[in-house]
């Protein structure tokens, strides 16, 4: 069971206007680092909304001094280094990143990724699927919701107790067996459709 889980917090609305990212490399099922850091929104989509920071906390000038999204994307590719991305609610996370290099003119890396939420709506049986009651039903509990980091580490925690659930050793047998499509961006979802599995 080898994957990056990826989370993003956002300044505003605008999918480009990512300002934190936090990223755990999981082997074998069990977390073998981690990383997070601010980024510097691209002009025009750096405005910081009141909404947005009441629920991160994060503010322009935590990010003042930050790098830009075209500067940091090498490392982002760099940590996941080919793996299957992970994320809760895939499709905003999967969104920032194609956003985010649109709006700083770099291509959009690709990757292939699998959505935390809809495995844990395929595996739990609860009122809510929110990141914070899923990853309690997998046992990761009392964890900082919304802080990037801590967000990724939950989501990887869902994974790897749904792997073991539908006794899956990879993130293609996990899609499998609960029935969730792995999706793709950048070029390698240009040159084929989200594989459809089960």
């Amino acid at each position: 069971m080898n994957f990056t889980a990826i989370d993003f917090e956002t300044a505003n609305s605008s999918s480009a206007s990512a300002c934190s990212v936090g990223l755990v490399k999981v082997r074998d099922g069990d977390v073998v680092d981690r990383v997070s850091w601010f980024i510097k929104p691209p002009l025009g989509h750096d405005h910081f909304n009141e909404w947005n920071t009441r629920i991160h906390g994060i503010m322009a000038p935590d990010v003042a001094d930050a790098l830009l999204w075209s500067e940091q994307l090498p490392d982002l590719v760099a940590f996941a280094d080919g793996d299957h991305l992970v994320a809760h609610n895939a499709g905003f996370d999967m969104g920032v990143i194609a956003g985010a290099c649109r709006a700083s003119f770099v291509d959009i890396p690709s990757f292939s990724y699998l959505c935390s939420l809809q495995i844990a709506r395929k595996t739990y049986n609860l009122d809510s699927y929110r990141l914070p009651v899923a990853a309690m039903a997998a046992g990761f509990e009392d964890f900082a919701h919304h802080d990037a980091l801590a967000d990724s580490e939950a989501c990887a925690a869902i994974i790897v107790h749904a792997a073991r659930r539908h006794d899956a050793d990879s993130i293609e047998e996990l899609a499998k067996a609960a029935s969730v499509r792995i999706g793709a961006i950048g070029t390698v979802a240009a040159v084929r459709r989200p594989m459809a599995m089960g």
